[in-house]
């Protein structure tokens, strides 16, 4: 009996992984339509938001089973709380993908992202969709060291997004205000998706060893 239970406990973390990988490909897609004008790319973020939910959903559904009919254990416990909250975290990712997705398929046929700052961006897409693989290995490895470090891996999104920033609010701005709002929106995406990449690797330190990640920084 306990076997089974430690499998569905297996099987939810290789749901979590199954979302990374999700969200992923919904972020690689989406920076490609935004940068590319490209509508059907956009189009099927859109669509595909809901494949996302729909595991995020059987997280939370066996998960809320678990501790309803197992009685978990304290570490067992810090799983499904974390699992539940990981689910709700990469979710919110997949969103933040899809609103990219709307601002690439409102500017079609033309392209949402000025020329001098589809580098940026195009970074900025290559990060968050290597952070969010990354909370993938981290998930199925439990992997401590790694998730330690992704705070630090975020820093990169933080400075891109300042660099952004400067440019969209420079007086020598060559665009529409419109532009920079949409431009201003997306970076923000951008940015909020690495922090909550970090979250779900913060989750993870606290689930492998029951303390914060700061506590252990600190020691």
């Amino acid at each position: 009996m306990r076997e089974h239970y430690h499998e569905q406990l297996d099987g939810i973390r290789d749901q979590l992984v199954t979302m990374t990988k999700l969200v992923a490909d919904a972020m690689g897609r989406a920076t490609h339509a935004l940068l590319d004008a490209d509508l059907a790319a956009a189009e099927s973020v859109i669509a595909s938001d809901t494949d996302i939910d729909v595991v995020a959903d059987q997280v939370e559904a066996e998960a809320l089973d678990l501790i309803a009919l197992q009685a978990p254990v304290a570490s067992e416990l810090r799983t499904l709380v974390g699992a539940l909250r990981m689910s709700a975290t990469l979710e919110r990712m997949g969103d933040l993908a899809e609103h990219l997705a709307q601002i690439a398929r409102n500017n079609y046929p033309s392209s949402a992202v000025p020329p001098e700052l589809t580098a940026t961006i195009r970074e900025m897409g290559d990060l968050a969709v290597r952070l969010v693989f990354e909370d993938g290995d981290i998930i199925a490895n439990l992997d401590v060291e790694h998730a330690l470090r992704m705070e630090t891996e975020d820093d990169r999104m933080d400075e891109l997004q300042r660099e952004l920033m400067a440019r969209l609010l420079a007086d020598d701005w060559p665009h529409s205000v419109e532009t920079a709002i949409e431009m201003a929106m997306a970076v923000r995406f951008y940015e909020r998706f690495a922090d909550h990449s970090v979250s779900v690797a913060r989750r993870i330190v606290h689930q492998a060893t029951g303390q914060r990640p700061e506590r252990i920084e600190q020691a």
